[in-house]
């Protein structure tokens, strides 16, 4: 049953990312416009990011940030006011719009629609040595959308967020895609009220920059405590 649900969650993802993809055929060139008139860099950005069993490969995104933007003030972290984030990428974000060019990878079998969402490569730290909380997400395809999105999306913890995805991985081998169709259809209107889109400082008395290395060393040290 379960090998049966996977067959049937590919093709849909096959299906819906290809028909998406076509039907947004307008909305890909007046981001394109927008971008290139907003800031100078590529119209797209590229991470390197982990999918099933601890995969990489390369997400797309529209690029909503100035170039070299990870390498900049709170790197992987986004807070309120970021000044790093262009004035059209704050609307990109707000809408989530810079999500669609994953859209791609989901096409090509590198994401599924529901999933966990993909950590940046180094996000967690080691791969292999992670405990086994954090390595039983990986059990799933990384997806566009999943029930930590719609739970809180970044304003929950990374530890909340990996209790969310492996209560997935248990609903879908419990129900299959019948577990994907209903967090896909939460997530419609999860994404028309542009909630939780920044995260949160452990203690706002901190910079972006001494606040993101804060809650990254405290995520790596979760991630790889003792089962």
């Amino acid at each position: 049953m379960m090998r049966l649900n996977l067959y049937i969650k590919r093709i849909f993802d096959i299906v819906s990312s290809f028909i998406a993809i076509i039907l947004l055929l307008p909305v890909w060139i007046g981001v394109t416009i927008a971008i290139k008139k907003d800031s100078p860099g590529p119209v797209f950005f590229r991470q390197t990011r982990r999918t099933k069993d601890g995969k990489v490969f390369q997400m797309l995104k529209f690029r909503s940030m100035v170039v070299n933007a990870e390498n900049m003030g709170a790197g992987l972290f986004n807070y309120q006011n970021d000044p790093r984030v262009t004035k059209v990428g704050r609307k990109l974000r707000d809408t989530s719009v810079d999500e669609f060019p994953q859209l791609f990878n989901i096409l090509f079998g590198s994401m599924s629609v529901v999933g966990p969402r993909p950590c940046v490569k180094y996000e967690l730290g080691d791969f292999d040595t992670l405990n086994s909380k954090y390595k039983k997400r990986f059990q799933m395809k990384a997806g566009l959308t999943g029930l930590a999105q719609i739970k809180g999306r970044n304003d929950i913890t990374w530890d909340d967020k990996v209790t969310y995805d492996n209560q997935y991985v248990d609903a879908f081998n419990k129900f299959g895609v019948l577990e994907d169709v209903k967090i896909l259809f939460l997530s419609v209107f999860k994404a028309f009220k542009s909630e939780n889109i920044y995260e949160n400082k452990e203690d706002d008395s901190l910079n972006d920059e001494e606040a993101a290395k804060r809650a990254e060393e405290e995520i790596i040290r979760i991630a790889h405590m003792p089962d």
